[in-house]
């Protein structure tokens, strides 16, 4: 990887999962830490699969470092590997290994990715990407987070926790507005 200043960053909010022009925005923000990541992605990943072509995905970072001082530098090895990317497979490995992310098991997780070596640990060790992951907090505190993980469709805070059921209602709701719209364009 290439770390050089005049390389332009791709930020967290321009991360996608899903088809990029997909007319409903799944965005979360959420801690690699959170006791509940790993079930609120399998939600995620199969409200991506019920609705192909309709839905992506985006992941914000809101390490809650009071709790789990570790999220923060796997938030920041997230962004590294999207740089690279492989944001996808790297928060895949960040959700199953919650309780091991350690700047030697990320970089671990780096290397089996094919991304690891001296550039991704020196980005760690320097904290290069951690204004991103701090850009992500103030904007997610400015929409109203508390906590992680915190879900928005289309820029709307959705309330209590999600499932399976009431996030595709939510998308289906989401895309019968969206169709509403264009069709009062047309």
């Amino acid at each position: 990887m290439n770390y050089k200043k005049d390389v332009p960053v791709i930020l967290p909010k321009d991360i996608f999962i899903g088809h990029p022009k997909a007319p409903v925005t799944l965005m979360e923000y959420g801690d690699y830490e959170c006791e509940t990541a790993l079930h609120d992605d399998l939600i995620v990943r199969e409200v991506l699969q019920r609705f192909p072509g309709m839905v992506n995905f985006n992941y914000r970072h809101f390490p809650q470092l009071r709790i789990h001082q570790r999220a923060h530098k796997a938030a920041e090895a997230a962004i590294a590997a999207a740089q690279a990317g492989k944001f996808p497979q790297m928060h895949d490995l960040l959700l199953h290994n919650r309780r091991n992310l350690g700047t030697a098991s990320l970089a671990f997780y780096a290397r089996d990715l094919g991304i690891g070596g001296i550039n991704f640990l020196d980005s760690l060790v320097t904290g290069r990407y951690g204004q991103y992951v701090q850009d992500d907090l103030v904007a997610g505190i400015k929409l109203g987070v508390k906590e992680a993980p915190s879900f928005f469709i289309n820029g709307v805070k959705l309330e209590g926790r999600i499932t399976v059921r009431n996030l595709c209602e939510h998308v289906e709701a989401a895309c019968r507005k969206k169709s509403r719209y264009v069709h009062k364009m047309l």
